[in-house]
């Protein structure tokens, strides 16, 4: 059990950069409550750049155990899964695409906060934990269940994101053939 005081050492000893990560996620994940127009490659290097976080997240913990190789595939059938599930979703109807301009106009949504911090959030609490219990990064069962989660979590933003993209090649094939 954590008390105040290991509570207060775990973020005295959080490196500086990690408040900035954190402020800049949540941030941009704020400014996606909110109706916006985004571009093609605003919608995609978002979810890359989450989706590599992840995977690093994956790496850096079990990369160097017996369990890495396992890790990886848990974390691939996860985010496998879980984008099939979210590109099959029904966009918002409030969705649109503009094929002149190139750009979506985007409804505000909690979500991509909740998975930004989601992702972030494992990261740190695995990271906190593999420092006070390094020997979970060898156990398979922690590997399997953490990197399943970055995987979920990948898998949503990659289906959210292959969504958009359908949504825009469906645009401009209607937008090339009129």
């Amino acid at each position: 059990m954590l008390t105040d005081s290991m509570l207060f050492q775990i973020i005295a000893h959080t490196p500086r950069w990690v408040f900035a990560l954190f402020a800049l996620l949540a941030w941009r994940g704020a400014r996606q409550l909110l109706t916006r127009e985004v571009s093609l490659v605003g919608v995609t290097v978002l979810p890359l750049a989450m989706i590599g976080f992840a995977l690093y997240g994956v790496a850096s913990a079990f990369g160097q155990s017996q369990a890495g190789l396992l890790a990886l595939v848990a974390w691939a059938v996860a985010a496998a899964a879980s984008g099939f599930w979210m590109q099959g979703r029904p966009l918002s109807p409030h969705t649109r695409y503009d094929p002149d301009l190139r750009e979506f106009l985007l409804p505000g949504s909690p979500w991509p906060l909740v998975r930004m911090m989601g992702i972030f959030l494992t990261k740190y609490v695995v990271g906190v934990t593999l420092v006070l219990h390094p020997a979970l990064a060898h156990d398979s069962g922690f590997a399997l269940g953490v990197s399943a989660l970055y995987g979920l979590f990948s898998g949503i933003f990659a289906g959210g994101t292959l969504r958009l993209w359908r949504l825009a090649i469906g645009a401009d094939r209607r937008a090339s053939l009129a």
